[in-house]
């Protein structure tokens, strides 16, 4: 399998030489991203045509597998060409899990050793690993009305049918009763889940689990349109012990199964946008640190950038709706929050540089000031941690009433790294 990480330039030119930012693939993985690429629906490219023999990716990770089997695991670029792939797949996993609300629990060594699989194993392996909790559990059964001919009467007999009887076949009854089943829609769903990982999985851990897990579930019937069944599965208290496993099960069904897939050529395409990962992974992280009489809310949206009286009309109309990531409510006012998954360089602050910080990012953010905090006070760019950026820059002035920081998030420690800034902050747990 070949492994590379964002913005890694794939090549049919086999005199590269192959690293995590450069990767030879064939002549037919190469038309299949490009084909990829036109009929993709994402905000952002998931790459861009550098040449007839070359394409560079962009700011997605997950995993990618050609019609013709060539796979791909794309790893988030946490660092400057120092980090190891098993440390940034592991990130990549705990941003996952938290992104589809799912809590991690404190892993023993067989986790860990799953934890440095390829990213669709270790989603198979957490799928297998709920699925088999619930098994040993028990599955929720329900009663189920069916209508039979028996020798025997049993629940109602249906009259109709029973007087249009046969002289031949009196003995015959026509009944209907209900009988105690374990084909519930969300357990045909799982069962469907279970069989593509059965013949797809490559870890002979997972295939073991799979298929003594398929054994289990034999009288469970797979479903041939699973995509317009998931919308019937049904969460309530009843449903609770099913609420670990759906994550997962939905994830494989929705992006893993290249059957279920509206694609092209039925190749796979289990692809996430880094920006909005890190956007949930500090989200959840900052929930966990701020003082009770604190609220951070997500994608607020209540203030626009202009106001307008269009001509010949009493009526003012809202124009440019203005959506910061973060926004933090306390007892001092708004504090504008927002997260940028780049890798900025607190070395770099000659005036063509600027710490790569970019020129639209300060615009967006001098907007969010005026319009959700009246023109003063203090915010943050939050960027992930890195070799070049270990330490929150000094404050940035809009103004003499208003200032912008950037601060470095620790990806492993799931903190921002303690700084000046945290005078005019309510956020408690720092590194």
């Amino acid at each position: 399998m070949i492994q590379v990480r964002e913005y890694a330039r794939l090549t049919t030119d086999s005199q590269m030489l192959p690293s995590l930012d450069c990767a030879v693939v064939s002549r037919a993985t190469l038309d299949w991203l490009q084909e990829l690429t036109a009929s993709w629906k994402g905000s952002e490219p998931i790459t861009l045509i550098d040449s007839q023999r070359s394409l560079k990716l962009g700011s997605y990770v997950g995993f990618l597998q050609s019609p013709g089997g060539e796979s791909i695991e794309i790893l988030p670029k946490t660092g400057l060409g120092l980090e190891k792939s098993d440390s940034a797949r592991r990130i990549l996993q705990d941003m996952l899990m938290t992104a589809m609300g799912i809590k991690p629990r404190v892993a023993d060594a067989a986790k860990l050793m799953r934890m440095r699989q390829p990213l669709h194993e270790w989603i198979f392996s957490q799928f297998l690993s709920e699925l088999q909790k619930l098994v040993t559990r028990g599955l929720r059964f329900d009663y189920q009305r069916t209508d039979e001919e028996s020798r025997f009467i049993r629940g109602q007999l249906r009259v109709v049918q029973q007087q249009r009887q046969s002289a031949g076949k009196q003995h015959f009854f026509h009944i209907s009763h209900d009988i105690y089943s374990p084909e519930r829609v969300e357990n045909c769903l799982l069962k469907t889940a279970l069989d593509y990982v059965l013949s797809v999985c490559r870890s002979s851990e997972n295939w073991r689990l799979a298929n003594e897990l398929s054994h289990r579930m034999a009288d469970i019937p797979t479903l041939s349109d699973p995509l317009n069944q998931i919308r019937n599965w049904k969460s309530n208290k009843l449903m609770q012990a099913y609420d670990t496993v759906r994550p997962w099960s939905d994830l494989i069904l929705e992006k893993l199964n290249p059957n279920f897939q509206q694609g092209v050529h039925r190749g796979i395409s289990l692809l996430f946008p880094m920006e909005q990962l890190f956007e949930k992974y500090v989200e959840s992280s900052l929930h966990k640190q701020l003082p009770k009489d604190c609220l951070l809310k997500s994608q607020a949206s209540s203030q626009y950038l202009l106001r307008h009286t269009p001509e010949n009309s009493e009526q003012s109309m809202k124009l440019f709706q203005l959506k910061p990531d973060l926004l933090l409510k306390t007892s001092m006012g708004n504090q504008v929050l927002d997260t940028k998954w780049k890798l900025i360089d607190q070395f770099a602050y000659q005036s063509n540089d600027k710490y790569g910080i970019s020129q639209t990012d300060l615009y967006q953010l001098f907007a969010y000031g005026h319009k959700y905090q009246g023109g003063r006070g203090h915010m943050m760019l939050i960027y992930p941690k890195h070799q070049q950026f270990k330490a929150a820059l000094p404050p940035f002035y809009f103004s003499d009433e208003m200032a912008i920081w950037a601060v470095p998030f620790c990806l492993e420690t799931r903190s921002l790294v303690s700084g000046q800034w945290t005078k005019h902050f309510h956020i408690h747990k720092q590194v």
